[in-house]
């Protein structure tokens, strides 16, 4: 396996985050301050749409092996998801007020639907190009670099374009920019990306799973660890814009400071992929967790006059992104593969749960935080200390605990090294 593979399979990662940071950042946010619904209704809603969403995953992992089967690719599934998401996405950023609670969920729901379609396959891609262990935690490391990349992008542009604290104009700006390079990494992917031919697949049955889960019970363990970390993950994601514009109070320095993060987590991941030769993904994945606790096990401490603590927090916890993304999906492309000595060509199937879980936690997480700031009235215009508190003790020790509570269930997986 060459170097031009692992680049052709990173560069698909890098419009999926442009696409994935409005999502997951801004659109909450834009919906709540510049349409006008309440930001309980806004978590009730991504909650919902997601919910729906989430329980179709494995089906999708299904008809990704189907499609492997039929036409010896899962490049079908991905064309008509590409399509789905580039038309939907663009809907979802441009919203009937009239009908903007309904507008929010049918599209937020097609929107996850179209990008389980893309994504899935994606990431089963990274158990089929190579059986080679270390060279699955190479190809699981430049997807996440590519993945950071996008990020790093899309936080960049909208400063060249001077429109960084305008919420709409940025949405606008990053959709051109997804469908640009989308529509070209989606095609030099599908004409350049080689895996390996798989056995056929018999009609999905939920057997499947209650098969895979009783022959390796490893699997849920890893899900469960990987679940209640992506919820950790996923609450400062969503109330970051919040946290830094009313406790740090400095709104204008949002995107500087996501780019730090970020840009810590891709010059960390070649040191944390080397140190993974000697100490095992799931040693590494562990010790990136304890790194990004310690971290913000201080943010409970912060306030307006807090700016370079928070800065060294966001380098630091920045610091063990690369491994906290591409450690757990290298892991899990490991056990796909033993899967399928109990299942043949099931490894869609099981992406699909992976996919579920994903989203699950992303849902909970602006149920959880949006929820619980509608719940005690927080009023961006004026909110009181309680709900500064309450903001902050979601954003950072919320994290913390389920955190731990992921090292607990990771601790218990175990991990065989080849």
């Amino acid at each position: 396996m060459t170097k031009l593979t692992q680049i052709y399979y990173s560069l698909l990662a890098i419009p999926l985050a442009i696409l994935g940071l409005p999502l997951y950042i801004y659109l909450p946010t834009f919906y709540a301050k510049d349409i006008g619904i309440d930001m309980a209704i806004i978590g009730i809603t991504l909650f919902l749409a997601r919910l729906f969403d989430v329980f179709l995953d494995p089906y999708l992992g299904y008809l990704s092996d189907k499609s492997k089967e039929l036409f010896n690719s899962r490049k079908p599934l991905i064309t008509i998801g590409a399509i789905l998401l580039t038309i939907s996405f663009y809907l979802l950023i441009n919203p009937n007020k009239e009908y903007a609670n309904l507008w929010l969920f049918s599209f937020s729901f097609l929107v996850y639907i179209a990008w389980s379609m893309v994504n899935i396959p994606y990431l089963t891609w990274s158990a089929e190009i190579s059986s080679d262990y270390h060279f699955k935690t190479k190809l699981n490391s430049v997807r996440e670099i590519g993945t950071i990349i996008g990020v790093l992008v899309a936080l960049v542009t909208p400063f060249l374009f001077s429109i960084s604290n305008e919420t709409k104009e940025v949405l606008d700006l990053l959709f051109i920019l997804f469908l640009i390079l989308f529509t070209y990494f989606t095609i030099l992917s599908l004409l350049k990306i080689k895996t390996v031919t798989t056995k056929e697949s018999e009609k999905f049955k939920l057997s499947y799973i209650k098969t895979i889960y009783k022959k390796l019970p490893k699997i849920k363990t890893l899900q469960i660890g990987y679940f209640f970390n992506n919820l950790a993950n996923a609450i400062p994601a969503t109330l970051f814009l919040l946290f830094v514009e009313f406790v740090i109070k400095e709104p204008q320095s949002s995107g500087i400071l996501l780019i730090v993060y970020f840009l810590a987590g891709v010059l960390a991941l070649p040191i944390w992929t080397i140190i993974s030769k000697k100490f095992s993904k799931k040693r590494v994945w562990i010790y990136s967790i304890i790194l990004a606790s310690s971290s913000f096990i201080f943010v409970p401490f912060l306030d307006e006059n807090s700016f370079i603590a928070f800065l060294i927090i966001c380098i630091v916890s920045g610091f063990s992104l690369g491994a906290d993304l591409a450690f757990p999906t290298a892991i899990y492309s490991d056990l796909t593969q033993k899967a399928e000595e109990v299942k043949e060509n099931c490894s869609g199937l099981l992406f699909g749960i992976w996919a579920m879980i994903t989203k699950l936690s992303l849902a909970l997480s602006v149920a959880i935080s949006f929820g619980i700031l509608g719940l005690i009235e927080f009023n961006e215009s004026n909110p009181s200390s309680e709900s500064i508190l309450t903001l902050t003790l979601l954003y950072g020790l919320a994290p913390v605990i389920l955190k731990a509570i992921a090292i607990i269930f990771i601790n218990r997986y175990k991990e065989d090294k080849q």
